[in-house]
């Protein structure tokens, strides 16, 4: 297992995240004890020793199941992430009472790691709002030892993050985003890593596979990467780029079956990050795949200029992208949230004023009708 330094602590570089555990007929709220507990057990004895919960995980079971599982070794063999779930605005109010119920459900005296979660649009004015006293009961929890290391998770957008950072960044000792190669110039996960960098906050990323949908790729693609290193397979691909990435110190993957546990296993025996041909190539393979499955907006903007309802249309072209890459993900409608009714996709009146001025001649009445449905 590679290890990463961190503050005087050796954390396993693949973190072990529970997000997405095994399920019994499915059900994400029916965790299957048993095969969590098979999986942990041989990541444990493999040497990851960073688990990674939450409030919200498989509709607040995941925090009871992993407390559960991890309880039967000695607390210093491992360290326990777990956020408080600001992604819901009717928790603002709730911090004491969540926390103290989640030390309880995790079966611990301390969190390791605690995060402010999810920091985005929808709720950075609320997280930044004093009144909560979020910020002073958790940096208190530190004090006192509950909490060993505070941080955040964000899926907001660069500003946002920006704004956080500006009022909370010199406290937090580590920040959590969503990077693989496919997001790193689709979502601007370069600029948000660079953003950490400029505070001088050590990185932890989520989603290296997106989900899943960068554990297979078509055959051209995959028959590139072969040429290169005949011996890698495709999901490795992906946490290679991240070693490649020197602010990267853990590596969260949401592990749901034991071929998983025992693939990432290898892949983390050691490091093997990209050289400079290598990263051209897998970069290059991200680009053909979002030129291939997006609307080729380019923000010029001349849309906006014609739109009789004033919709902010670059920006919605670019959740689009994002929410039918994801599969009908949960990012566009979070943005969503904190939009006025009458200027989400729906508000549409499909008068086509915007697709008599659009360069890349994009059926932008059509998105919207679509992205309508997709969102209900």
């Amino acid at each position: 297992m590679i290890y990463r330094n961190f503050q005087g602590k050796k954390l396993s570089a693949l973190g072990f995240g529970c997000m997405r555990l095994p399920t019994k007929n499915g059900v994400y709220a029916d965790i299957d004890e048993e095969f969590a507990a098979k999986m942990i057990d041989t990541a444990m004895a493999n040497g990851v020793n960073y688990y990674d919960t939450a409030w919200g995980y498989h509709d607040g079971q995941s925090e009871l199941v992993v407390g559960k599982i991890l309880e039967k070794y000695p607390r210093e063999s491992f360290y326990l992430a777990s956020k408080f779930p600001g992604y819901d605005l009717n928790n603002m109010g709730k911090v004491e009472e969540i926390f103290e119920k989640q030390l309880k459900k995790c079966r611990v005296e301390y969190f390791d790691f605690y995060l402010f979660h999810n920091v985005c649009e929808k709720n950075i004015d609320a997280y930044l709002d004093e009144k909560y006293g979020i910020f002073d009961y958790l940096i208190k929890q530190k004090q006192n030892g509950r909490i060993k290391h505070l941080g955040f998770s964000g899926h907001g957008e660069y500003d946002v993050l920006k704004r956080f950072l500006e009022k909370y960044g010199k406290y937090m000792e580590f920040g959590q985003l969503q990077i693989n190669y496919l997001d790193w110039t689709f979502q601007g996960a370069k600029e948000k890593y660079e953003l950490f960098k400029s505070y001088n906050i050590p990185v932890w990323v989520m989603e290296p596979l997106r989900g899943g949908k960068l554990a297979t790729l078509a055959k051209e693609y995959g028959d590139t990467l072969k040429k290169l290193r005949p011996d890698e397979g495709i999901p490795a691909w992906a946490f290679r780029f991240l070693q490649s990435l020197p602010e990267v110190t853990v590596i969260l993957s949401g592990m749901s079956d034991m071929a998983q546990v025992e693939d990432n296993l290898n892949t983390f025996k050691e490091d093997k990050p990209l050289n400079k041909e290598e990263m051209t190539a897998l970069l290059g393979i991200a680009d053909s795949i979002i030129r291939s499955n997006s609307l080729p907006c380019t923000a010029c903007r001349y849309c906006t200029t014609h739109c009789p309802k004033e919709l902010a249309i670059p920006e919605i072209i670019k959740l689009y992208n994002e929410h039918c890459s994801a599969r009908d993900g949960f990012i566009a409608p979070m943005v969503f949230a904190t939009y006025a009714k009458e200027k989400l996709p729906s508000a549409c009146i499909g008068c086509k004023s915007c697709e008599k001025v659009c360069p890349q001649n994009i059926k932008i009445s059509e998105m919207m009708k679509d992205f309508t449905k997709r969102l209900r």
